[in-house]
């Protein structure tokens, strides 16, 4: 019983992650991440936040309060394929960490924090995002002989 049990859990709990952290600059000062997580089916929508030790960027939970300095400065927000979005103004030079925290109803948190360096932003474009993750950059070779149309003997 007591086998199953663990299986079971570790199962449930292996399903809720965050799987991958991208950033890129969306002009000279402003940061975007996206923050892409597992949500087992049939599970209600998690709450997001970001955050930098125990100051809050911003959250999608209504029971807890932005940081001050933030308020104008960070925007937070879920869109479809189980993806938090940051959008951060104004981002200092130098490396400023940067945690995606995703809270799933009745069953714990998930993070995963990267540090962000200002002059080794890469532009958001679709290039650049997709080179970012090493499954868009195995699929970009998978399929370039076709995009090539590369005929092989």
């Amino acid at each position: 019983m007591f086998f199953l049990a663990t299986i079971f859990l570790f199962g449930f709990a292996s399903a809720q992650k965050v799987i991958q952290l991208n950033y890129c600059s969306i002009d000279e000062h402003h940061l975007r991440m996206d923050c892409k997580y597992a949500l087992p089916a049939e599970s209600p929508e998690p709450f997001c936040k970001y955050t930098n030790g125990e100051r809050l960027f911003d959250t999608t939970d209504p029971d807890e309060e932005q940081h001050a300095p933030f308020k104008k400065r960070a925007r937070v927000r879920i869109f479809p394929g189980n993806i938090c979005r940051l959008l951060f103004k104004n981002l200092p030079n130098g490396k400023s960490n940067f945690t995606c925290n995703i809270k799933f109803a009745d069953s714990g948190t998930a993070s995963k924090t990267s540090v962000v360096e200002k002059k080794l932003l890469l532009p958001c474009l679709a290039w650049s995002v997709l080179l970012q993750s090493c499954s868009g950059l195995l699929l970009t070779l998978m399929t370039l002989p076709m995009l090539l149309e590369i005929h092989w003997p």
